[in-house]
């Protein structure tokens, strides 16, 4: 099937030889004379790639573009820009409003059609990343999650079970230990359920996150996280602080998120009885926090595949969860423009390392 490419250009004899350039070249193409009628035709036909003039009556290239990259069904349409030669400030606000390329004119026919096939292609690798990626995406839910929901279940249900048939022999001891196999199992799938809603939400960039604030006390929020994490795996005493009084610009709850994923990540993979370490300071720029152990270390092969439910090593170590901590740690400190840096080596051990900006508040 033939790509679709959309020529929006109000100059007639302009419009018709590009159109008849591509028509030749085999590709389908529709006109539109001005830009509110190609951002019309965008919408109802999708193309594959989109010409633009820049200066139009009705709607301008800026404001078609501007406008594509609102919708979820048009914003990764890629879309050239056809500028004259003495437009350089045009071209620059074209880019920097997320255009892919642009021609000056006058153009050849040549210049012109490298430029869409350089474009096609680039987007044709876009996508096909894209379904690589999902079809990753699918065959680990197929693969990871029907086992990471069944063994919290089987706890629920076999003690649960037990619970019911059990006669007068039953002590009270082994109540309350039944009793906390299926609270721990509960809270376990809670824990899964939250974390797999938190990492659609962060994947669609869903509002109803917290208010960016400044956070005066952030090195305090962080080591009550990691002293009720060490709590969940009776590790209290394994844990070190490298703290000073910091601050820090984000949410507090997505502050408190990073901290337990991360952290419950390093006790989960490390032995009790090693040493998890949380360090954390701020200046007037940024606030940093590292967070490493002495576990089991992940290779680099794996280090480049930190994704959604991939768990590094999964067939080789039984530790449960779905290895989701670290990709919902990335995405939330992605949306406050911070960075993430994972160092490990197998068999020694991992240091994630966070720094996230401390915006001006004047």
């Amino acid at each position: 099937m033939s790509k679709k490419i959309l020529v929006i250009e109000d100059e007639k004899s302009l419009r018709r030889e590009i159109s008849d350039i591509l028509s030749f070249e085999g590709y389908s193409v529709t006109e539109a004379i001005h830009g509110a009628e190609g951002y019309t035709k965008a919408v109802e036909e999708l193309p594959d790639l989109i010409l633009s003039d820049i200066m139009m009556p009705e709607m301008d290239g800026f404001a078609v573009l501007s406008e594509l990259r609102k919708s979820d069904s048009t914003k990764l349409i890629p879309v050239i820009f056809l500028t004259a030669l003495a437009e350089r400030e045009n071209i620059r606000s074209g880019m920097e409003l997320g255009a892919d390329d642009y021609v000056v004119k006058p153009f050849d026919r040549d210049e012109l059609l490298k430029a869409v096939e350089a474009r096609l292609k680039a987007s044709e690798a876009f996508k096909e990343k894209s379904v690589q990626a999902m079809d990753e995406l699918r065959s680990n839910l197929i693969h990871h999650l029907p086992r990471e929901l069944k063994t919290p279940l089987n706890g629920i249900i076999g003690f649960g079970q037990l619970l019911m048939e059990a006669d007068n022999s039953i002590t009270l001891q082994q109540i309350t230990d039944y009793g906390k196999i299926i609270y721990d199992s509960g809270m376990r799938l809670n824990r899964l359920f939250q974390n797999y809603l938190l990492y659609v939400q962060l994947e669609l960039k869903k509002d109803g996150f917290s208010q960016a604030i400044l956070i005066k006390d952030a090195d305090v929020i962080c080591m009550d996280i990691i002293l009720r994490t060490a709590s969940k795996y009776n590790r209290e005493s394994d844990v070190e602080f490298d703290v000073v009084p910091s601050e820090a610009f984000m949410g507090s709850l997505e502050l408190g998120k990073i901290v337990e994923e991360i952290t419950d990540n390093a006790f989960k993979f490390s032995a009790k009885g090693t040493i998890v370490k949380l360090s954390c300071k701020s200046d007037s720029e940024f606030f940093y926090l590292t967070i490493s152990d002495s576990g089991i270390g992940i290779s680099q092969t794996d280090l480049k595949k930190v994704g959604a439910y991939m768990q590094f090593n999964r067939f080789f170590n039984e530790q449960q969860g779905l290895g989701l901590g670290l990709t919902i740690s990335k995405r939330i400190t992605d949306l406050y423009d911070g960075e993430l840096n994972i160092h490990s080596e197998e068999g020694v051990g991992t240091k994630v390392e966070v720094r996230i900006p401390i915006k001006n508040l004047n």
